[in-house]
């Protein structure tokens, strides 16, 4: 087994879609994926010419195996030929020739070769093989699609970590579901994973924090009040400034400081944050304080360890981190002339905290805002003599809030926001997961409220989960009638191009987890479960599983348990549920 326990870095075997090789040997039960010894017979051919002196190793490791989009380009294709002959000074196809003779002695996995335009090379696998593919997932169960190509390595995943100022609103909540997908697929592949919410309660919004809530406190009492030009106006500070009355009375009338009222709304609003996140099935292992990088004097050895690197300087009364040493176009001020640090140097030294706890690889989820703070961050951990390639920074778009077709306008100050919680009362923990995972978390998300209520196939969410609640339908029927899944090798009857197609994408379910997991892109389980359960109603829609003919029902039986178990794998691979009715 060959481990794969951080960001992707280059490694020796053949490329796949221009990334590294996922040379993944192992699952559970010991099997060899179908990608996988595709790929070794390929390599072999390719180590068997260089024996033969077919050509030379100029080309080891440069082409590439790929799953063709359209079905006629066979199961897997590869651009061996045409590489290798650029390396060469030959003719493509003539390469393509002698690889489709060294191809031909391996029959028992392959039953056609073609090639096909300048010299790819198509390859068609048994369909033995992908009938091989129920006995795996069978066996397999709800491990199916697991791996341990993460050799239990430290995965730090941080995420959300919004401060305690508000309820979490619709765009918070695209980055606590995305950040507890990706730790999901990481444990999936045998990550150690820890969730760590970073927040601050020290700061500029937390004094505006606490001066809101003390201005809605004495306007309770019905006594003379200012309010701030800036402060938080949402009804949840009259409700806190409330509770508080009913606790404390007005023993708090006279108070001079924010203090007691900021320590108030933090302690309630952290609480309906974490109440917020447990509806949507998100818990985190442990919460980082930034202002602890205060008390413990991190912030400042950071600052005195760039200094002494000649790394920091002082102009204008501001202290300045040369980040132009590392590449940018300008120097970036990490501590203002009035003492205050920027938020460049606190996320430093909690990065720098990071690696002293020994984390392998640290992910960071950010909103969009934070684009442009990254590399700055990145050229402390580097400026600090960390490795700055174990950070991976995931940037997500924004959510639009679409409701009847229109958009619905947001503000945190002025409490004119749709809250996570006013969602997931209109639609549901599993439809906002869903939906937040259907779009590349770079890519704009529109969140269409109507469509996401909608309890018909043309809500997508119901779509999948109603592929599974219907082969759930199949297998008790089956049950009912003292019908049992084949396991006498009568699989071999599924022979339908659509029946084949389902083999397929089960088979490549494992490998896309993996996939998914080492790349951070959630969105892939989501594309696949929307396509499997589309191949599904489609052969559904056309041929009846259980029939008059009692072996192929027992083998469709089969193809309907195995598809049920990937399809419920994906969905709680993702943190959703999987409803027997519906």
């Amino acid at each position: 087994m060959i481990c794969r326990g951080g960001p992707p870095s280059p490694s020796r075997g053949i490329a796949l879609n221009g990334r590294p090789a996922l040379l993944v040997k192992w699952n559970n039960k010991g099997t060899v994926m179908i990608k996988e010894q595709v790929r070794e017979r390929l390599t072999k051919c390719y180590e068997q010419g260089v024996a033969q002196g077919l050509w030379s190793t100029a080309a080891n490791g440069l082409y590439n195996l790929e799953e063709p989009k359209q079905a006629g380009h066979g199961d897997f294709a590869t651009n061996f030929a045409m590489v290798v002959a650029g390396k060469e000074r030959k003719k493509p196809r003539e390469v393509a020739a002698l690889l489709m003779a060294l191809l031909a002695e391996h029959g028992d996995l392959f039953k056609k070769i073609e090639v096909a335009g300048p010299g790819f090379v198509n390859i068609f696998v048994n369909d033995a093989i992908w009938h091989g593919v129920l006995a795996a997932v069978g066996s397999l169960g709800a491990a199916y699609g697991l791996s341990k190509v993460g050799c239990g390595r430290k995965v730090l995943v941080e995420f959300v970590s919004a401060n305690p100022t508000g309820p979490l609103s619709v765009g918070h909540s695209r980055q606590a579901v995305l950040g507890d997908a990706i730790a999901r697929l990481l444990i999936a592949t045998g990550h150690n994973v820890t969730r760590e919410y970073y927040y601050n309660d020290a700061g500029r919004q937390m004094r505006v924090l606490g001066e809101s809530t003390r201005a809605r406190y004495l306007e309770l009492l019905g006594l003379p009040h200012a309010f701030p030009e800036d402060g938080y106006q949402g009804e949840y500070i009259v409700e806190i400034a409330r509770d508080l009355i009913r606790d404390v009375g007005d023993s708090l009338k006279d108070s001079v400081s924010e203090k007691p009222f900021k320590e108030r709304a933090e302690k309630a609003i952290m609480a309906d944050i974490n109440h917020t996140l447990e509806r949507l099935g998100i818990r985190f292992d442990n919460y980082f304080n930034e202002h602890t990088l205060y008390d413990n004097g991190q912030i400042d050895e950071v600052v005195a360890i760039l200094r002494d690197k000649g790394l920091v300087y002082d102009q204008d009364g501001a202290v300045w981190f040369r980040t132009t040493e590392f590449g940018h176009d300008k120097d970036r001020v990490i501590i203002k002339n009035t003492g205050e640090p920027t938020y460049r140097l606190p996320d430093i030294a909690y990065h720098r905290e990071k690696f002293r706890r020994g984390f392998d690889w640290m992910v960071n989820v950010f909103g969009s805002d934070h684009i442009a703070t990254v590399p700055d961050v990145l050229a402390g951990v580097s400026a600090l003599g960390y490795d700055a390639s174990k950070v991976t920074a995931v940037i997500h778009q924004f959510v639009t809030l679409l409701r009847d077709g229109h958009q619905v306008k947001m503000s945190t100050r002025r409490a004119t926001f749709v809250t996570v919680d006013e969602l997931l009362d209109e639609v549901g923990a599993d439809v906002s997961r869903f939906f937040f995972l259907m779009r590349r978390a770079d890519s704009q998300l529109e969140f269409d409220v109507e469509l996401a209520k909608k309890e018909s196939q043309e809500n997508p969410v119901y779509y999948v989960q109603y592929a599974f609640a219907r082969l759930s339908s199949i297998v008790r029927l089956a049950a009912s009638r003292g019908v049992t899944p084949d396991s006498e090798g009568l699989v071999h009857l599924l022979t339908l191009p659509e029946e084949i197609g389902l083999l397929k994408a089960m088979a490549f379910y494992p490998d896309l987890v993996v996939e998914a997991g080492l790349e951070l892109e959630p969105h892939r389980i989501i594309y696949f479960l929307q396509d499997l359960a589309g191949q599904f109603h489609s052969y559904y829609n056309k041929h009846r599983v259980i029939t008059e003919d009692e072996a192929l029902t027992r083998a469709r039986l089969q193809l309907a348990q195995g598809l049920r178990i990937v399809i419920g794998n994906g969905l709680r691979l993702l943190g959703l549920t999987t409803p027997e009715e519906m």
